[in-house]
């Protein structure tokens, strides 16, 4: 099993900038793709932005150029630094670990746009 923590959601205005990080433990195999979804309650879950280990970050089209996945491997940690948000970006955000034995999801970390 895997575990992940997310953390860093919170109230933001628009233009403002949000870090949020997702930390992964137990069972972490050493080829794993971790990333982030967000979902919002008029909407289904959303690919936001991945980065397997070792491999370069690819983003949605929404949020590319704005929002930057990033890894420590050392500590089974990815962050994505979010800037620029506007209020499209209000969502609950998830983190999720996959390997080629178990996919996980976090709990959700809550993000809100707005002045």
């Amino acid at each position: 099993q895997v575990q992940l923590v997310e953390s860093g959601g919170g109230l933001v205005q628009p233009g403002g900038s949000l870090r949020l990080s997702c930390v992964a433990s137990g069972q972490i195999r050493e080829i794993n793709d971790m990333g982030w979804y967000r979902q919002t309650p008029e909407s289904s879950r959303e690919w936001v932005a991945a980065k397997a280990r070792g491999a370069a970050p690819r983003y949605a089209d929404s949020v590319r150029g704005r929002f930057t996945i990033s890894r420590d491997n050392a500590k089974n940690t990815v962050y994505l630094q979010m800037n620029n948000l506007n209020p499209e970006d209000t969502a609950l955000y998830y983190c999720r670990y996959s390997d080629s034995w178990h996919e996980e999801w976090g709990q959700g970390t809550q993000v809100t746009v707005s002045s």
